[in-house]
């Protein structure tokens, strides 16, 4: 199993962020196993894209909400990480309270 559970939508309420405020926000590792995804669909032309990971931040978007972690941007980094069989990934979390 690569994630917790695969879902699709945002279950959480609307956080506002900007681009520019998710970089503000430092790294940090997550457990693939821990993550529900947002997005049940992969273009695999994203997947396999060689600069699949050249445009928009390089670490993907995690929000944690309710003591779950969703994957709400980077599902292709994910999947790439899983591929090469890590098992970790770092990516930015944002806590919203519950």
């Amino acid at each position: 199993m690569i994630f917790k559970l695969v879902g699709d939508g945002r279950p959480y309420p609307d956080h506002g962020l900007s681009h520019r405020e998710w970089a503000q926000i430092p790294p940090r590792q997550v457990r693939l196993d821990s993550l529900i995804t947002t997005k049940a669909m992969l273009d695999l032309h994203s997947l396999l894209a060689a600069d699949s990971t050249f445009y928009g931040d390089l670490f993907p978007h995690v929000v944690q909400w309710q003591g779950e972690l969703y994957l709400e941007d980077g599902l292709h980094r994910a999947l790439r990480a899983a591929l090469h069989q890590r098992s970790i990934l770092h990516a930015r979390v944002l806590e919203l309270p519950n």
